[in-house]
């Protein structure tokens, strides 16, 4: 992404050597997330990423930002302390499929209903790629790895489902590959005011190449890249032949011919309830078929921060305190009405 501005990808390029498997996804992650903050003409010191455990979480060491590369599943956690301390910095959460949603499950889920201002990248290979190849939450079943040689029997999660579960305010999924789709989901979930969750499709070469083929190869991706575009007909298919219904009955694929362009669901991720982003993230449970990829959903809501430095003015002028300091250092108690 080029533009006139006082950094360039290089300044958010710290000394450290980038060791990721060569051919992994992460590396064109990576230079995505770069290359757009080079692009805001915001301080380098004005960003934060927190990571947990995993091939992914190495992110902070490769970014000439502030960072901390913490504990397994616990990123969004310490992010929240981070972004509550200081409103002024953005807070980036790296994670992957095993550290956000097997150890770091809840910690996810109520960073996502508190609305806590947060950007929580989430790589999701379908495996546990730095140990070495063990099926992880996102495995599909049957699938067979060091840990299940006989076909992992647990049903996996949907990434994007989930967080719509949890009534995340602005839900998206990209693919490692598609750096120009990939730099339009920064974009919005960088602009949005609260926690915002993108899945990242990324893959790994190593221990479970090619799992999202169907939505990167050559000859597939046409076919089954679903994009939701803002107030545009769901359509697609390689001569946008095929396009979603809404009903009664959840989000169904139809070929346009058989019912009219007028029958096909207008996107809108503004839609307060989650009810129809839900049903377009249950098109595809993973990426087995035609899948979507865009904004689920993005809704406006108080964030975290916001209600607490409300609730902290209103005591401070209850108690007639000049500052917190002043407030937990009175004597007796504090007025709560």
């Amino acid at each position: 992404m080029t533009t006139d501005t006082r950094y360039k990808r290089s300044d958010f390029q710290s000394g450290q050597e980038v060791k990721w498997c060569p051919g992994c996804g992460d590396y064109t992650i990576l230079a995505s997330v770069q290359n757009f903050l080079a692009s805001l003409d915001v301080d380098r010191e004005k960003h934060v990423f927190i990571s947990g455990i995993g091939c992914s979480s190495r992110f902070p060491y490769y970014m000439n930002t502030y960072g901390m590369h913490s504990i397994h599943g616990r990123a969004p956690a310490i992010a929240t302390g981070v972004a509550l301390a200081n409103p002024e910095l953005t807070v980036w959460v790296i994670t992957g499929d095993g550290d956000a949603l097997s150890i770091g499950g809840n910690h996810l889920i109520h960073a996502l209903r508190r609305n806590v201002n947060l950007k929580i990248l989430l790589f999701n290979n379908q495996i546990y790629g730095l140990t070495k190849g063990q099926y992880s939450p996102t495995s599909e079943a049957g699938k067979r790895t060091k840990t299940s040689p006989l076909g992992s029997l647990d049903h996996p999660f949907n990434p994007v489902s989930l967080a719509l579960g949890a009534e995340a305010t602005f839900v998206a999924r990209t693919i490692d590959m598609d750096r120009e789709h990939t730099t339009r989901m920064l974009k919005a979930a960088y602009e949005h005011h609260g926690t915002a969750f993108i899945e990242i499709y990324q893959n790994c070469n190593v221990f479970n190449d090619k799992a999202f083929q169907i939505l990167t190869g050559r000859g597939e991706r046409d076919a089954n890249r679903i994009y939701l575009e803002e107030r545009q007909p769901i359509i697609f298919g390689a001569n946008d032949e095929m396009g979603v219904v809404v009903g009664i009955d959840g989000a169904q694929i139809v070929r346009i011919d058989d019912v009219g362009l007028d029958a096909i669901q207008i996107h809108n991720p503004a839609r307060p309830e989650p009810g129809v982003a839900f049903a377009l993230s249950r098109l595809a449970h993973g990426p087995s078929g035609p899948t979507p990829i865009g904004i689920f959903r993005q809704v406006q809501r108080a964030t975290y921060g916001d209600l607490m430095d409300a609730q902290i003015a209103d005591a401070m002028a209850k108690n007639k305190a000049n500052s917190i300091s002043d407030l937990v250092q009175q004597h007796g108690t504090w007025t709560v009405e």
